[in-house]
């Protein structure tokens, strides 16, 4: 006889244990990232829950969200009861909060130490695989005027042209730089070419009295900041 799964369907239990429901009444700081995640899928599989299948897919990342969020669709797939249009969502959801952490830090727009920076360019480029490298232009209150992507590269390393930085700032009218890039490695030393363009940036945003203030290496949780360790 073929087993009955109609009792793990969110839908059939009490009220008080479904997560849409909770979430209604209870409001959403009531609800575990399971069950939020839950939420999500819908519904799970033969023999579990969506609640239950949701614990055992934030258990293979400790229980860590921003890991979850480095799951690629095949990972998720993996997992029974998640297909391709639940790994989307789930995928989807994780990218829209890291996206407003980012909107919340700009949000600030002034700039007031190294750590404000890494507030702000964390979110941005901390968890990627690749090396990117970023302008932060500043008006002379120190407010975020604008902030651009100027090179994206492989993980050894990125290209930074130098005009194209001092032509944004002319165009914004920004009086000081911030530069900013990501170790995918996790290494917060700096190398020689960090160093390079960090000085030849300097030297020609000088002949047009523009400051570069700092330059960070992101990485997912830590930073270095060359103005902090006296490199500037």
């Amino acid at each position: 006889m073929q087993e009955k799964s109609s009792s793990f369907s969110i839908k059939n239990w009490s009220q008080d244990d479904q997560p849409r429901e909770k979430l209604l009444y209870k409001g959403k700081a009531a609800l575990s990232d399971a069950e939020l995640v839950a939420i999500l899928i819908g519904s799970g599989n033969r023999q579990e829950s969506a609640v239950d299948l949701c614990k055992r897919i934030l258990g293979s990342t400790d229980n860590n969200l921003s890991a979850l969020g480095k799951l690629s669709i095949k990972q998720l797939t993996e997992f029974k009861g998640i297909g391709e249009a639940k790994a989307i969502t789930i995928i989807a959801a994780l990218e829209l909060g890291r996206r407003r952490r980012g909107e919340e830090a700009l949000e600030k727009k002034k700039i007031t130490s190294s750590s404000s920076v890494f507030e702000l360019m964390q979110p941005v480029i901390g968890e990627l695989q690749h090396e990117e490298f970023w302008i932060i232009y500043l008006n002379n209150s120190n407010k975020v005027i604008r902030k651009n992507q100027l090179s994206k590269g492989g993980i050894t390393g990125t290209l930074v042209d130098v005009r194209l930085v001092l032509k944004n700032a002319l165009e914004v009218g920004a009086v000081g730089l911030i530069l900013a890039h990501n170790h995918p490695s996790g290494s917060l030393k700096p190398s020689e070419a960090d160093k390079h363009i960090t000085n030849k940036l300097k030297t020609a945003a000088q002949s047009l009295d523009i400051k570069v203030l700092d330059h960070l290496i992101i990485t997912e949780k830590a930073y270095f900041s060359f103005a902090d360790e006296s490199l500037l």
